[in-house]
């Protein structure tokens, strides 16, 4: 699922890009969208759930880290990517 937003948000990225919009211009079109909304909503939900569990592999077998604190910096990564996702898809639709 992770894919297919990463996929749909390069393809927005080069067509605004390629068009030569500028951030104005962007936020022109995406401000108040409730579709656009919910389709980064969902893309910050899918990061703060995967980037964590890769990250909790990642630690464990590059420190061979175990245990309560590893559980709790893997946590803490997800909330805190979700909350500044959600705050910058907030910022974005208001």
């Amino acid at each position: 699922m992770l894919a297919v937003f990463v996929l749909v948000h390069l393809a927005t990225v080069i067509y605004a890009v390629r068009n030569g919009l500028s951030a104005a211009e962007i936020l022109g079109r995406t401000r108040g969208n409730l579709g656009w909304a919910a389709f980064y909503a969902l893309f910050v939900a899918a990061v703060a759930v995967h980037a964590p569990i890769g990250l909790r592999s990642v630690l464990s077998e590059t420190f061979d880290w175990r245990g309560r604190g590893l559980e709790l910096t893997v946590l803490a990564t997800g909330i805190a990517l979700a909350l500044f996702g959600f705050r910058a898809v907030y910022a974005v639709f208001v």
